[in-house]
């Protein structure tokens, strides 16, 4: 603009010189006016060359469009494993309960309640006076059918040699041998009373019949106890060992089966048995495992569902019987599976599809066949192979064959991992 002005300026003082001197003429010359047009020309040359320099020194740049950035992880191989979930209840291996057998006053209590007891230690004593004199009595009575019975042994073998010489008749033998026999019997019966006065007496004694914890005494003493009064004294738990009871449904059925999975058998030929572990109420998972032992060979009409058992150690007695539970139980092992993060899914009308890029950082729509979920990755069945690139960030902006770029915090991780 500067030079555009000099040169007009330049013009315009050659035409005020050119009036002076020829302010008396009305016409120019030829030469005169090739010059004019000449210099006319070359202005409208500068000022197009000027516009043109302005035009491309302040043209917009044009502006690259930016890559999307995606965060990506590869597809991995392992060994993954399958677990359901259920609730549970927990009970006692053996609850037994301490029952009063014969009938009497519950004279004494000889144990600590909530306690821990062992085989055949003494819990209670009924009152005995009754008992242990009916014993008494069926004792005197079998020494008395003893003596008889010692009485027609002797009375047999005197008339035995008499009868043999003919001193004797037949029926003098007959009655000494029927007085024997009869005598026998009558040892045999007494001998039967006095067992059952003694078992009597015993069941004065009450016992522990197993070794585990006692629970608080149902009867105080001096209460009339037996089989037609209150007969239950305590409760016995083992509690050592502990049983976890919790429902499957009708389809875990059918999907162990396709598994070759029998729920309750022991397989030899699995590397893996079908085993639980337990959540307790303050969410801390249960530190042993317990083994399915035992599935319920029909399912219930009502619910549509049946019972399943796992044996599992309780050492410390921090499980409780009849405490309700979450149960984790390991359905199967699917072994060399193919295995992609869950968040990298998007599932449409079409199916399931993921996002993969390629080695030359370009990403295509890959449809996948989807396999059972764990933790916050998914099984992949089919259309992804091991160590494939696959997008889990950022895939919201992309359509197939799109160039990506990586996002330096994925970079980084990479090496991380390897190492």
């Amino acid at each position: 603009f500067v030079l555009l002005w000099h040169c007009v300026c330049f013009e315009m003082g050659n035409r005020v010189k050119l009036n002076k001197q020829t302010s008396m003429r009305l016409f120019f010359t030829k030469k005169e006016l090739k010059l004019r047009k000449k210099r006319v020309i070359m202005m409208i040359a500068c000022m197009t060359v000027l516009l043109a320099g302005y035009l491309i020194l302040t043209w917009p740049k044009k502006i690259q469009p930016e890559l999307p950035t995606v965060i990506v992880e590869p597809a991995e191989v392992g060994d993954v494993e399958i677990f359901g979930e259920y609730v549970g209840r927990i009970r006692a291996q053996q609850f037994v309960e301490v029952r009063a057998r014969v009938e009497g006053y519950l004279e004494q209590m000889l144990f600590a309640e909530g306690t821990y007891v062992t085989k055949n230690q003494v819990l209670f004593v009924i009152n005995q006076e009754q008992y242990r004199a009916k014993a008494d009595k069926a004792r005197a009575q079998l020494k008395k059918d003893e003596a008889q019975a010692l009485k027609a042994k002797r009375d047999l073998e005197r008339i035995r040699p008499l009868y043999e010489q003919n001193a004797a008749s037949q029926l003098d033998l007959d009655n000494a041998i029927a007085a024997f026999e009869t005598a026998e019997a009558s040892v045999a019966m007494s001998q039967a009373d006095l067992d059952q006065a003694e078992q009597e007496l015993g069941y004065t004694i009450v016992r522990s019949p197993l070794a585990g914890h006692i629970s608080e005494r149902h009867v105080d003493l001096g209460t009339l106890v037996g089989p037609g009064a209150k007969s239950l004294l305590a409760t016995v738990v083992k509690s050592d060992t502990v049983l976890v009871d919790f429902s499957m449904t009708a389809l875990d059925y059918l999907k162990s089966k396709e598994r070759n999975v029998e729920l309750g058998r022991k397989d030899s030929t699995r590397s893996w048995q079908p085993n639980i572990t337990i959540t307790l109420a303050d969410n801390t998972v249960y530190p042993f495992k317990g083994l399915v032992d035992f599935a319920e060979p029909q399912v219930d009409p009502r619910t549509g569902t049946f019972s399943v058992r796992a044996e599992m150690p309780n050492p410390e007695r921090v499980l409780l019987p009849g405490q309700f539970t979450k149960v984790k139980l390991l359905l199967d092992v699917r072994e060399n599976a193919d295995v992609v993060p869950l968040k990298s899914v998007i599932i449409e009308k079409g199916g399931a599809y993921i996002y993969v890029m390629r080695k030359d950082s370009t990403v295509e729509r890959r449809f996948v066949e989807l396999g059972p979920e764990f933790q916050n990755n998914v099984v992949v069945e089919r259309g992804i192979a091991a160590g494939e690139m696959i997008v889990t960030e950022g895939y919201h902006k992309l359509n197939p064959g799109m160039k990506v770029k990586v996002s330096d915090a994925a970079e980084d991780k990479k090496p991380e991992e390897t190492l």
